[in-house]
């Protein structure tokens, strides 16, 4: 079976990972290589920003999740020591009840004992009584003189005096007996409770114990998702810093290639054959990156691609300069198929086309355009610098 976090973990990825590759995209005018550089820095700056700030997430709830560990651990320790008192009070409320149990065995001998010396006692008090008188004169005549006599009649009170101090020590026994066996059961009730209080006590801390777990259960989780959050800005951000790389490499090709282009040898507009269709793919592509600049900026555009088809270091034909690879962003994102297929150019488009193809060119002999940044030096045409 599938682990849960990482079903978890996973979704999170996607999610970044998906933000990222396939927010809804606006429909706009091709960019250059310089500001598909500046939004990809752009956007860089903004993923890192946002991995740091998931960073310092995640060591905030690693902080929270230690102290919640530490203060797991001080409860798992008192919860062991209030285990232990009630483990100590449940062994001396066991060794009270046998207390108590043997003071029960003793007070019913006691009480046996004393029973059977008040049954004894009264026996011989009933037989003395009922035959004092004989007893008397048997003592008498059976005596050789009257000091043994006298001594038998003493010995007769000494055996009545004997059983009355016996049945005493048996009941002063009984209830000495009963004294310990009240006192037992008083300490037991006072274990009993104390045993009660120690036990809510060792629920109270059961449920602290719980409680925390829980709680440091939900920060692990809380920190898986911002780690999957931070690895899916991790590896995005690398992407962005290859993206900028591959970009930083191609404007640094397009420079040299326009200087290259600028020292080479070029053909005379004359010598150029146009094939069906190039007027059509001239207005749509200049459709693209420039329907919404003034014609000026519409002619700019279409003279860059006549000057590719003119200089030696490029294609010599107008498909091979717009479907060059890597030079003209509509004819690799699907603009311009776009603009082919629903015959956008405009009038103003066509018309620019067909200047350009002429000859006509209001930046020279220019093979690049761009958006404006400081210290790049050329031709300024509305939103574009033509070099």
């Amino acid at each position: 079976m599938i682990n849960r976090r990482v079903i978890r973990v996973v979704s999170v990825i996607l999610t970044v990972t998906m933000y990222f590759f396939l927010m809804p995209q606006t429909p706009a005018y091709a960019k250059t290589t310089k500001e598909q550089l500046e939004e990809a820095e752009e956007q860089h700056k903004e993923t890192t920003s946002k991995l740091k700030e998931t960073e310092e997430n995640i060591n905030n709830l690693n902080g929270i999740k230690s102290n919640l560990q530490g203060e797991l651990n001080k409860l798992n320790q008192e919860l062991t020591e209030v285990s232990n008192n009630l483990a100590d009070l449940e062994a001396k409320i066991a060794d009270k009840e046998e207390e108590i149990a043997q003071a029960e065995r003793d007070l019913e001998e006691a009480i046996a004992t004393e029973e059977a010396q008040y049954e004894a006692m009264k026996k011989r008090v009933q037989f003395m009584y009922e035959r004092r008188n004989t007893l008397l004169l048997d003592v008498v005549f059976a005596s050789s003189s009257f000091a043994e006599a006298v001594n038998k009649n003493d010995y007769i009170e000494q055996l009545e005096e004997y059983d009355r101090k016996q049945l005493d020590d048996y009941k002063a026994t009984r209830a000495a007996v009963e004294d310990a066996k009240a006192k037992l059961e008083e300490e037991k009730a006072e274990l009993d409770e104390y045993h009660e209080e120690v036990r809510a006590e060792q629920e109270k801390v059961t449920g602290y114990v719980n409680k925390t777990s829980q709680s440091i259960g939900n920060y692990s989780n809380q920190i898986a998702d911002a780690e999957a959050v931070a690895d899916a800005y991790a590896a995005q951000a690398a992407k962005e810093e290859e993206n900028i790389s591959a970009l930083k490499k191609k404007l640094a090709e397009e420079i040299a290639m326009s200087k290259l282009a600028a020292q080479s040898s070029w053909r005379d507009i004359s010598e150029v054959e146009f094939a069906e269709g190039d007027r059509y793919l001239l207005a749509s592509l200049i459709y693209c990156e420039a329907g919404n600049q003034p014609y000026a900026g519409q002619l700019a555009v279409g003279a860059v691609v006549i000057n590719r088809v003119l200089s030696s270091v490029y294609p010599n034909t107008v498909v091979g300069v717009i479907y060059q690879n890597r030079q003209f962003s509509p004819a690799s994102d699907g603009h311009l198929a776009i603009a082919l297929a629903n015959g956008s150019a405009t009038a103003a488009c066509y018309k620019a086309a067909d200047e350009a193809m002429s000859g006509q060119t209001n930046v020279g002999t220019c093979v690049y355009f761009r958006t404006p940044v400081e210290g790049l030096s050329g031709i300024q045409i509305g939103a574009h610098v033509f070099y």
